[in-house]
């Protein structure tokens, strides 16, 4: 009986128990739900698994280096057409941003306003006032077309007297600041073919500091004989007498040989060729085809409706175009002129002068020498213009020349 009441009570004790179990487990799984790691910590063997499958932060190395680099040339090589048209259209896309920008800037870009003369601002007719002022560029020249030196007198009985005398050379070194004509001063000679043609110079700009010239005792040049040629031939061409011509070339006999050499008093070279030498021979100032929309003399202006003389020709061409200088010569001014806009005023040999006008930019300063075809400006449409275009005049001694007539 006893034994039936302590099993009894054992078995009950052992029910309350794993009730009280049961309990506990329900409440620790609905705790765990809630917040597992703040109401109990993993077993060991837990913990350590949990850590491995935690990702390491593993250090580079260089073999992780060296796939990386394998991996990125991999891309670029599949890649590389793709690379390289993607490179060239930001390089275009630059190229024509910044050229687009030149040509809208392009007033900015020049030195600044420039006035002939200061007259000119309070002027009815600026067109004459600029017309004075390209003139007086061409007095600083002192030779004729023929290569005749200015303001110097020519004694005939002189001449005359050392024609009858052989002809003789010495060797002069060219000074810096030297020209062609103050050298013809400084001998006693008085045209400057002489030197160009017996020194064979093809253009005088090319004239150098230690440059060795030979120079006569008289005006003259070299001929040489040619085939079917006299001496009352010769003497014919040039106008002057046999007695002269033996005289001067120390011969006693009238007969002549083919290629033989010699020095004719008192002549001058042909005219073209003198104009080659001196650079007087003009070409186009653009490259490219142009539209000839106003000739040189009288038309109706296009802005006013007036009738006025127009100073030179326009050619019609793009903005941007490149401007080429007609001949060889030095920048006499450049700037910028309510009337012709940007402009540039080259002064050539022979007094020549050439202007340049409503440039978009001038490339070129004052004193700077500049070559036939040297680049001096583009074309625009600043100052007085209706559209972009050149404006060309041309002066020869201080009056205006169709440029037509002497451009080829």
């Amino acid at each position: 009986m006893e034994v039936i009441n302590y099993v009894g009570f054992s078995n009950n004790i052992s029910k309350m128990n794993r009730f009280r179990d049961v309990k506990k487990i329900r409440s620790s799984r609905a705790n765990t739900l809630v917040n597992p790691v703040v109401q109990f910590g993993f077993s060991g063997e837990t913990a350590r698994l949990v850590r491995a499958a935690k990702p390491k932060k593993e250090s580079l190395n260089f073999k992780q280096i060296l796939m990386y680099l394998g991996s990125a040339a991999n891309w670029l090589i599949h890649n590389v057409k793709a690379l390289i048209i993607s490179v060239l259209a930001v390089l275009a896309i630059s190229i024509i941003s910044f050229f687009s920008l030149k040509l809208v800037d392009y007033t900015q870009s020049h030195s600044g306003p420039l006035v002939l003369q200061e007259e000119l601002q309070e002027s009815e007719d600026p067109f004459e006032l600029i017309n004075k002022a390209m003139s007086s560029f061409a007095l600083e020249d002192d030779y004729s077309s023929d290569g005749t030196l200015n303001n110097v007198e020519i004694d005939s009985e002189k001449m005359s007297k050392l024609f009858k005398l052989p002809v003789t050379f010495q060797t002069y070194k060219v000074q810096s600041g030297d020209n062609i004509s103050g050298i013809t001063k400084k001998f006693g000679l008085t045209n400057i073919s002489t030197l160009i043609a017996i020194n064979d110079i093809d253009n005088v700009r090319q004239l150098r500091a230690g440059q060795k010239l030979k120079i006569p005792s008289m005006d003259g040049i070299f001929y040489v004989v040619q085939k079917g040629n006299s001496i009352n031939s010769i003497c014919s061409k040039f106008n002057v007498s046999m007695e002269e011509l033996l005289d001067v070339n120390d011969i006693e006999s009238a007969e002549l040989a083919v290629g033989q050499k010699l020095f004719i008093p008192g002549a001058k070279m042909d005219s073209k060729k003198l104009q080659e030498a001196m650079g007087e021979q003009f070409k186009k100032p653009l490259a490219i085809r142009y539209r000839l929309t106003s000739r040189f003399g009288p038309r109706i202006d296009p802005i006013s409706g007036h009738k006025r003389s127009h100073t030179g020709v326009d050619m019609a061409c793009p903005i941007g175009t490149p401007i080429m200088a007609c001949g060889a010569g030095t920048v006499a001014t450049s700037g910028f002129h309510q009337i012709y806009g940007n402009y540039v005023i080259i002064k050539h040999a022979g007094g020549y002068q050439t202007l340049y006008a409503h440039m978009s930019k001038v490339l070129v300063q004052k004193g700077q020498w500049v070559s036939q075809g040297t680049r001096i400006g583009l074309v625009g449409s600043t100052g007085y213009s209706t559209g972009p275009h050149l404006h060309l005049s041309v002066y020869k001694n201080g009056c205006l020349l169709d440029p037509l007539t002497i451009i080829k």
